[in-house]
């Protein structure tokens, strides 16, 4: 079997391998594999790798697939020191082609209709590749093992490196917090092309538990199913598929109240009254929500139980290895209440974009600037406005979105989204615009105008209207303002 000191993500799974052989690792549809089984086809897809002339340093681009194969080669670049770039099949042709050209990666894997050369997991056949005893290259942990693409919902997206002791520090600090033990069973519906998803993949591998790939969340009843025959203890979820659960499901999926002992949820922001009905329909599972960001992944958790009586707050730092602060415009700490850039450093948090110019102004010193504002209380709560880069400035004053968005939906209004225009009377430099879904809600223009009067100071109320379809979203349910006029 391999050595692999450089990640530990790798050392893991082989001291499961060594420990529990016969123990299942990964589980889709009437397949398993045992941890026995994952080192033998992990050192299987690294000899197929080193047969197409792909050796340490190079780039591969992963078209990710929730299939063993891509789980295979994921990891078997890992052990050489091939670095990962990891996209999702299903993005627009532009953007696969940019980071192709940007990252020139020497062999593109998945099925890809946007890239003629790329090779489809179907026609891997990894049983025909044998390990090779030669000695591995010499690696560090300090080394790049993969290279994610942020979704961009504000900006042109960054390609941010990650290295094997990054994403091997996320795994623990989420494992160390939520509680994931060997004894696990998970139900893997997220994609595995964004950082939540192959996340939550690193974490069972880490904790020797079993991971049981699921297509997506669309087909519910065969969700319900794969939690019930494999005696799923645990999953992790986005805030848009829980609306989607409890749009189609109402409230069935708490009769596995008793069998989940955690579900994580992250990504983008969830109502209070859909973290109180989690916590009503689980009462004793671990209800885990994360901030972060592909820069720095699980910051900080909240775990809705622990805060029942404060469930605005994003959470606190998920380890000792990992800071949080707030800093004003200058690279200043603010103290408790006051608003500024929410900043992290600690394990888990990348040292460099892909592109240098990236790198200019994303940290102060160590620190990485995540681009949120917010604000901490006197306990170590950390609280979110908004984007910094969605801030509104009126007249000088900085106005969130996210609170005027609150105070709307609060009014009856099913969806809605805010951005900055510039104010046509020429005097505020920018004011709000209100993006509103109207539904089947009987309430008028008129209506919303006096109650936000009761919510929100002046300045706050947006100055123009707008009744659309629906509101734009990235699959994690993150709004798209780039795409709002």
């Amino acid at each position: 079997m391999f050595d692999a000191p450089h990640s530990r993500l790798l050392c893991d799974i082989l001291k499961h391998a060594k420990e529990t052989p016969d123990k299942i690792a990964l589980v889709d549809g009437d397949q398993r594999v045992s941890y026995r089984q994952l080192v033998e086809r992990i050192e299987s897809a690294a000899a197929y790798l080193n047969s197409q002339g792909i050796s340490r340093g190079d780039y591969i681009m992963l078209m990710a697939q929730k299939e063993p194969t891509f789980v295979y080669l994921y990891l078997a670049a890992h052990l050489h020191g091939i670095i990962n770039v990891v996209v999702d099949a299903a993005s627009p042709q532009e953007r696969i082609e940019y980071i192709f050209d940007l990252t020139k990666p020497v062999a593109v894997f998945g099925n890809s209709s946007n890239i003629k050369s790329a090779r489809s997991f179907d026609d891997i056949n990894l049983d025909k590749c044998k390990a090779k005893t030669s000695a591995l290259p010499l690696l560090k942990e300090d080394d790049v093992a993969d290279v994610m693409f942020t979704t961009g919902t504000t900006g042109e997206s960054k390609g941010v490196c990650l290295t094997h002791s990054n994403i091997a520090g996320s795994a623990s600090n989420t494992n160390g917090f939520i509680g994931t033990t060997a004894d696990d069973i998970e139900a893997l519906a997220l994609p595995l092309s964004h950082s939540f998803g192959l996340g939550r993949l690193r974490c069972v591998f880490m904790a020797g538990a079993t991971l049981v790939l699921v297509s997506n969340f669309a087909n519910l009843k065969s969700l319900f199913t794969v939690i019930e025959n494999e005696h799923v203890t645990g999953f992790g979820m986005v805030p848009a598929a829980w609306q989607y659960i409890k749009r189609f499901s109402g409230k069935r999926i708490g009769r596995f109240a008793d069998q989940l002992r955690y579900i994580e949820i992250g990504s983008a922001a969830l109502p209070v009254e859909d973290k109180r009905l989690l916590m009503e329909l689980f009462p004793h599972t671990r209800l885990c929500m994360h901030y972060g960001l592909t820069e720095a992944s699980r910051a900080m958790f909240c775990e809705f139980h622990t805060n029942a009586d404060n469930l605005e707050t994003v959470g606190r730092p998920s380890s000792a290895l990992v800071e949080v602060s707030v800093f004003d415009e200058d690279g200043n700490p603010v103290t408790d209440g006051n608003d500024g850039e929410i900043c992290v450093r600690g394990n888990m948090v990348t040292k460099s974009y892909f592109l240098s110019q990236d790198n200019d102004d994303a940290f102060y010193g160590d620190w990485l600037r995540t681009g949120d504002w917010g604000h901490h209380d006197a306990n170590g709560n950390f609280y979110l406005t908004g984007r910094k880069k969605e801030l509104i400035n009126v007249g000088g004053e900085k106005v969130s979105p996210v609170t005027i968005e609150k105070a709307i939906i609060s009014l009856g209004v099913p969806d809605c989204a805010c951005i900055g225009v510039p104010d046509p009377n020429g005097v505020l430099g920018e004011v709000p615009k209100a993006f509103m879904v109207k539904g089947n809600t009987p309430i008028d223009l008129d209506e919303i105008k006096r109650g936000l009067m009761r919510l929100l100071p002046p300045h706050e109320i947006p100055a123009m209207w707008e009744w659309v379809d629906s509101i734009p979203r990235t699959s994690s349910g993150k709004i798209q303002r780039l795409k709002l006029k």
